[in-house]
């Protein structure tokens, strides 16, 4: 079955996304430098600035991956929690170590979170928005775990809006994307899902006004890349 038909339906995106982070869970961190020209872990320094964690806030990351975020978290704030729906993502975080206390690491879905209401200041995800099968559940589970006035950041690739924009950086990442997936993985359509990803997701404008719409203010996203990736900061 063709790629763009696997993830046609939230379902079907869930089975393929769980079958695709278990497969590239080891190269991922390698994937990530490589996709973001070596720029991620400047713009994950950013995500944890615009969310500015306290020293007794708790911090929720999810879709944490190896836990890229959650540890830049655990720099600012003594609680933090990672949670990835990936098993062997959390076997490789858990496995990092930093100076001061780690975060916290668990297996779970950011559309079903296993936490009450109101229970952090802040949640952050790095390329976890378009990697939902069901976007607007996310963002409701987002701001029901955040406590009032907290504040939620996400980091993900954009949708530009202009069609020979989009059109050209979609197939560069079909290319690239599948170039890398047949190298690593002999499978050139592990890494072509980014662009079909891309290419259904709404796109930065979109998810701002969906963040409203569900609850959050004072929304605002942020160009990254020329726009090819956007950061969002909300408020619940």
């Amino acid at each position: 079955m063709p790629l763009r038909d696997q993830i046609a339906t939230p379902e079907g995106k869930r089975r393929y996304v769980r079958t695709l982070f278990a497969t590239i869970a080891d190269r991922y961190d390698l994937i990530t430098r490589v996709l973001s020209y070596g720029r991620d872990r400047r713009w994950k320094a950013r995500v944890i600035g615009l969310a500015a964690p306290g020293p007794s806030a708790r911090v929720l990351d999810l879709a944490t991956g190896t836990g890229d975020l959650a540890f830049a978290a655990a720099a600012h704030a003594p609680r933090v929690v990672g949670l990835d729906i990936t098993h062997r993502m959390v076997v490789l975080a858990r496995r990092k170590t930093t100076g001061g206390r780690p975060p916290t690491f668990l297996v779970g879905d950011m559309c079903a979170l296993p936490f009450r209401s109101a229970s952090f200041d802040v949640v952050t995800t790095g390329y976890g928005l378009r990697n939902v099968p069901d976007l607007t559940l996310a963002i409701d589970e987002m701001a029901r775990v955040l406590k009032p006035h907290g504040v939620a950041v996400s980091l993900d690739f954009d949708r530009p809006s202009h069609p020979l924009v989009r059109g050209a950086y979609l197939a560069y990442l079909h290319v690239v994307g599948g170039a890398i997936g047949r190298l690593l993985h002999g499978d050139p359509d592990t890494y072509r899902y980014i662009p079909a990803s891309i290419d259904r997701y709404p796109g930065a404008a979109a998810v701002a006004r969906l963040m409203e719409a569900r609850g959050f203010r004072a929304v605002q996203h942020y160009r990254v890349l020329g726009g090819f990736m956007a950061i969002h900061r909300a408020v619940r």
